[in-house]
């Protein structure tokens, strides 16, 4: 297993550092990188998995992390989408804890800090895949690649395709899995280090530590299985020093091979047992935990996937391939989303694009063919080490062994990078051991691209600080993709200017006519701008291609109800229903609609659903109180308010409502005291002014009227009914002032 030093390694124009030293620098580079991202917010899919998770909440069981998805639903649940992340799930728990509530500063500073120490550790990785296995009279490994795997190391940490992984904060699944993929690596490779026991071939405690630090990677995201392959072919090619090859080349001629049972003798196949007893393992309880089968995809989430012709899909599959190449070769166009129509599917052999994949196989099978048949035993040991560690854990999301959720997805090279950072360090040191003339060139290169490398990274990691700036970027990127357009809307609307979203609306539409939720956010919007007719139009396709689409179906009946279309609007309504029953808002709705109707049974009926659905649903509580007002039930109408009040003490709406009833009932001191505590809480609502200013005219005092009725003239001189009032209150000031003596 000892090795000598690279006979390329010191040509590389890089300071021969110690291994403190070394991974100082490799942190340093790798939080320059990523630092201003700490202070970015949620974005993206951290709203599913982060803020609106409630696993992350303490008010949640503990145990509920282990029965939920990586997004907080049910495992057994046909929605789920089957991402079992427990431990990732559990460090957000963490975050939330310590920071006490949802602040993104904790959630951000964490994920630079594991990319930092990720990046370290690949020092430790590099140098034992490029340099061999050595231990010295301490036990400490021998970096025999100081200089090849420190600049391995330091493309690692600096590389762009990283940014989605470490500035967002979902990237966490990556970041986790990571980290115990390479303790798992550096943990096996513990079991041959036999210190005193110079007998042993292996530890087999230390083979089941790496398989019990795989299971934990699994548990933070299932690529992390994958590090059994990267052992075994470790153990393979490095511990039992095979040469493929020429191994292969004796069996197929069926050549005698006294290297295959001196092989057998160092303990390969009881290793290998263990890692594929584990690995099965690990597997058949990832199948139990799934429960009800695979996730359901789409067709827009992966259209090649559902490709009848199988050579058709076989082409995008491999084109797929060579885009995710391309990323890590040249990381400038990056983009939050890859779905949706921004990779157009290959339909023809005649498409320019499958040039791109042939170069990607030329590439590979020259790359194979060096690692395999290299008379370089250290070019081969590296080659075949980075093309391991750049395909194997590529294989969970290549398509072959089950259908994946993405076209793109640049969170998934994360671990695959560290492969083609191996590759690239080995290229850069091969040219610097060729081309020693030219060294002065090959220095300013290299220091060219870490810095493109940097800046890059620092440009990314600001467009991932909002979602503003990360869905705009993506537009120069990714223009036919519907999803981006969706984005860029929705943010806008967000931020209120609507009239910009729906131009990006409308475009998602067009793009992609059946994108329901698109077609349910442009109908909302057309809705409240009154254009009603359009928005019924949008909202019933969306039904028609999705019917179990229970917010459009709550949309469509709100539309229906303001055309007056009734019948058409309850039917709407209760199709909501019926597709999701725990629908507070749509109870809500409901309720508006037999309260327009005059139904005022089925109206309190419908705002009492809500409430028992959603205890704070403040407008249907405070709709029930109003209603019972206007229809003369003033006791009950108090009764509610109250309950309402209990669970909404600092509601001023509903303590509004409620001061109006009581007034009614002639309770003025506790009628008065509500208002007051409405008004502290919002102190310039003119209607609160004016309702208190009509209790005070009603008990007399007149002073106090008058001065509440200016107020609510002050802050709203259109006010109903309050000049009127008011008028009124002044003659009688007058004639009391008159009558007098």
């Amino acid at each position: 297993m000892a090795q000598t030093e690279l006979y390329w390694d010191h040509h590389i124009p890089l300071p021969k550092l110690g291994a403190v030293q070394a991974k100082v620098t490799v942190a340093v580079v790798a939080l320059l990188c990523f630092i201003n991202s700490y202070d970015g917010e949620f974005v993206f899919d951290d709203s599913e998995a982060i803020v609106n998770n409630k696993d992350l909440k303490p008010v949640t069981p503990l145990s509920n992390i282990w029965r939920n998805d990586f997004w907080g639903s049910n495992l057994s649940s046909n929605s789920s989408h089957k991402s079992y992340r427990p431990l990732t799930v559990l460090t957000f728990r963490l975050n939330y804890l310590i920071a006490g509530g949802l602040h993104p500063v904790g959630f951000h500073v964490l994920n630079i800090i594991l990319h930092a120490v990720i990046s370290v550790l690949m020092i430790d990785v590099f140098a034992i895949l490029i340099g061999g296995l050595d231990y010295d009279e301490k036990s400490w490994t021998v970096n025999h690649a100081p200089k090849t795997s420190l600049l391995a190391a330091i493309f690692f940490a600096a590389h762009p395709v990283h940014t989605e992984s470490v500035a967002g904060v979902v990237g966490r699944a990556d970041l986790l899995c990571a980290l115990f993929f390479q303790l798992s690596f550096l943990t096996y490779c513990k079991a041959f280090n036999k210190g005193n026991d110079k007998d042993a071939r292996f530890s087999v405690q230390w083979v089941v530590v790496s398989l019990a630090l795989c299971g934990a990677a699994m548990l933070c995201k299932e690529q992390g299985i994958t590090v059994l392959g990267v052992n075994a072919a470790f153990d393979v090619l490095l511990i039992c020093n095979v040469n493929v090859y020429e191994l292969g080349h004796r069996l197929l001629f069926r050549k005698n091979s006294p290297e295959l049972s001196e092989i057998l003798r160092t303990g390969l196949l009881k290793r290998l047992g263990l890692m594929s007893l584990g690995g099965l393992s690990m597997l058949y309880a990832r199948w139990r935990i799934m429960g009800t089968g695979p996730p359901a995809f789409t067709e827009v989430d992966n259209p090649a996937s559902f490709e009848e012709n199988i050579f058709i899909r076989i082409v995008n599959y491999n084109y797929y391939y060579s885009l995710n190449a391309w990323l890590l070769l040249c990381p400038w166009w990056l983009c939050f989303d890859w779905s949706m129509g921004c990779v157009p599917l290959i339909k023809s052999a005649t498409d320019w694009r499958v040039v791109w994949l042939l170069l990607l196989w030329c590439v590979l099978i020259g790359l194979v063919s060096q690692a395999l048949c290299s008379p370089d035993s250290q070019r081969r040991r590296t080659l075949t080490f980075g093309l391991v560690l750049l395909v194997v854990p590529f294989l969970p999301a290549c398509n072959i062994f089950f259908r994946v959720g993405f076209v793109v997805a640049e969170r998934v090279l994360y671990l695959s990078s560290a492969g083609y950072c191996l590759l690239l360090a080995y290229s850069l040191g091969q040219c610097c051991y060729r081309w020693i003339k030219y060294k002065k060139l090959t220095c300013v290169m290299l220091l060219a691209l870490l810095c493109m490398y940097v800046v890059r990274c620092a440009l990314r990691s600001h467009q991932w600080r909002s979602e503003q700036s990360l869905f705009s970027s993506a537009l120069s990127v990714c223009p036919l993709n519907a999803k981006v357009h969706y984005n860029v809307g929705k943010n806008l609307a967000d931020r209120g200017n609507t009239t910009a979203a729906v131009k990006y609306y409308r475009e998602a539409v067009r793009l992609h006519p059946n994108y329901v939720h698109a077609m349910n956010n442009l109908g909302n919007i057309l809705k409240e701008q009154n254009e009603l007719s359009e928005a019924e139009q949008l909202l019933s396709k969306a039904v028609a291609v999705q019917p179990d689409f229970a917010a459009a179906w709550m949309n469509l009946g709100i539309v229906q109800n303001s055309l007056r279309k009734f019948e058409a609007a309850e039917e709407s309504y209760w199709n909501a229903l019926r597709y999701r029953r725990k629908y507070p808002d749509c109870y809500y709705n409901l309720g508006r609609l037999y309260a327009d109707q005059n139904r005022h049974v089925d109206a309190l009926n419908a705002w009492r659903n809500a409430t028992m659905l959603k205890p704070d649903h403040s407008l249907a509580w405070n709709n029930m109180v109003i209603l019972l007002d206007n229809t003369g039930n003033l006791g009950q109408a108090e009764l509610i308010g109250r309950e309402a009040l209990k669970l909404l003490p600092n509601d001023h709406t509903i303590m509004f409502s409620l001061a109006n009833v009581l007034g009614k009932l002639q309770k003025y001191k506790e009628s008065e005291s509500f208002f007051l505590h409405a008004l502290r809480i919002k102190p310039n609502a003119a209607s609160c002014h004016g309702n208190l200013a009509v209790l005070y005219h009603r008990w007399g005092k007149l002073e106090l009227a008058k001065k509440h009725y200016e107020l609510s003239l002050k802050l709203d001189p259109e006010a109903p009914g309050t000049r009127d009032n008011y008028n009124m209150l002044r003659r009688k000031l007058d004639q009391l002032k008159h009558s007098t003596p």
